[in-house]
Order: structure tokens, then C-alpha cells, then sequence
């Protein structure tokens, strides 16, 4: 299938590979998707990537662009659709459901997409996203403010995909646990270490929107501050923090009544 649009932002076809080690669900939060999923007995996923989060028990469809991607995704999930949002090859009203996990932001038709995914779900439509707004509370913003401005640019306002969403639409903050299994940048906030790993950068796409020469930067200078106590004087309450509510939200839209 040929599309008008690039697939995303990011080319997870050259650097997706490994990402299911690295991205798995938290089910803390995983938790907090399903039960936003309501009674919907079948879902559509997409931007689905390997899987992380598709609900077991109900009938999933997931849509995935990227075949690195797809190729992921475990046994025990079915195969996904290679289709990009903004042009669902899916019938209107098909599905209870509908679901767009950290994905929105990579999307070159926003708007069309989102409408998209209001238009073939019956019932709610869950879209799990970065507040922009919120990224300076992290502690990563004093050591990469380059890192920060970029997943500003990306991250759309979330009126916006109120907006495009219609219905009756509520914002949930998500808090992040201190042992969160998911690997975006805010799942470190006690474990600042691991951002020294190039495995860890890797796996998250932030990181391919600054340069080389900022990661080496930053990577210098946190290794530093740990070694020299300074990160710990400075941020250590952030290791005794057991969640962190930071900028992860769920954006839920229900239609409006028929």
C-alpha cells in the first residue's frame, strides 16, 4: 500500500530494532489505558509499534506502519494492519473502541488522524500523550534543554487533539512509577544512570532530534555529576519519590450522544 505521507517522524525502520526489549508496558499504567477502554470488546491499536499495551481478552486490531515494527510484535498478539493513521483502511463505527499509545506526535496529518480514529470507533477513543507544557518539571531539561525544546515542537498542544477528537473529552495526568518497565525519558526520573547507557538513548526518539555533539555533551557532564555527587545533591529526592507525575496524560474523548 502506497501513502501520501511519510509513516512518521522517526525511522524506526533503521533504529526500531531491540525496541520491544526496551519499551514494555508498565502495567501500572497499562491499567489506566484499559480502564479507559471501558467495556469495548474490540479495539483498534494504532501506531500499535510491537504491541506494548494492546488489552488481553478483547479482539485487537492494530495498524502499524513500520514493518521493523511489526515484525516485533509477540506470538501471542495477531498480526498488525501496515497502514498509517490518517487513512484507516477500516469501515466507520467497526470498533467499540479505539486506542493511539505515544504515537500522536510522530503523525503528519494530526487532525486527519485523530479524526480517524473518532470515526471508526463506536465508543471511546484513547489517545495516551506528552503535555508540553509539563516537560520542564524534569530534571533532563537542566542537563539537554536542547532534548526538551525539540519534544516541545513534536508534541502537540492537547487542545488541539481535544479538538480533533470532539465528543466529551477529559485529560488524566498518568504518574509515572519509580520501577517503570516502559523506557521513555520520564520512566529514569530516579534512575538517572541509565541515561548513560546509548541502549536506552537509543530506544527513545527524542534523541534523534538533537545532535551528536549534545548527547556526547550531556552524557559528560551527568557522568560527572554522578560521579562527584552533584546530580545527587542537587535531584537525590527524586530517588525517594515512588511516582512521579510528570507530563504523561491520557486524553479520552467519548462520542457525543446520536
Amino acid at each position: 500500500m502506497t501513502h501520501p505521507h511519510p509513516a512518521g517522524d522517526f525511522d524506526y525502520e533503521q533504529y526500531g530494532q531491540g525496541y520491544a526489549r526496551q519499551r514494555r508496558a508498565d502495567p501500572r499504567i497499562a491499567a489506566r489505558v484499559h480502564a479507559a477502554l471501558g467495556a469495548a470488546r474490540s479495539v483498534l491499536n494504532v501506531g500499535a509499534g510491537a504491541g506494548s499495551y494492546e488489552p488481553a481478552g478483547r479482539q485487537v486490531v492494530a495498524v502499524e506502519p513500520s514493518a521493523a515494527m511489526r515484525a516485533q510484535r509477540p506470538p501471542s498478539l495477531g498480526p498488525a494492519i501496515h497502514a498509517i493513521a490518517e487513512y484507516l483502511p477500516l469501515a466507520s463505527r467497526s470498533f467499540d473502541a479505539a486506542m493511539a499509545l505515544i504515537t500522536v506526535h510522530q503523525w503528519a496529518g494530526l487532525e486527519q488522524g485523530l479524526g480517524e480514529l473518532r470515526r471508526v470507533a463506536r465508543g471511546p477513543v484513547v489517545v495516551m500523550t506528552f503535555e508540553r507544557e509539563a516537560l520542564a518539571r524534569y530534571w533532563l531539561a537542566d542537563y539537554v534543554p536542547e532534548l526538551v525544546a525539540a519534544e516541545f515542537r513534536r508534541y502537540p498542544p492537547l487542545d488541539v487533539i481535544a479538538a480533533a477528537l470532539g465528543g466529551a473529552v477529559t485529560v488524566h495526568p498518568v504518574p509515572i512509577p519509580i520501577d517503570c518497565t516502559d523506557g521513555f525519558g520520564e520512566a529514569y526520573y530516579a534512575r538517572p544512570e541509565r541515561f548513560l547507557d546509548p541502549e536506552v538513548r537509543r530506544w527513545q526518539s527524542a534523541w534523534g532530534f538533537v545532535t551528536g555533539e549534545v548527547q556526547a555533551r550531556f552524557v559528560a557532564r551527568l557522568g560527572e555529576d554522578l560521579r562527584s555527587g552533584a546530580w545527587e545533591r542537587r535531584y537525590g529526592g527524586w530517588r525517594r519519590q515512588p511516582w512521579f507525575e510528570g507530563s504523561l496524560r491520557l486524553v479520552v474523548s467519548r462520542p457525543a450522544p446520536w
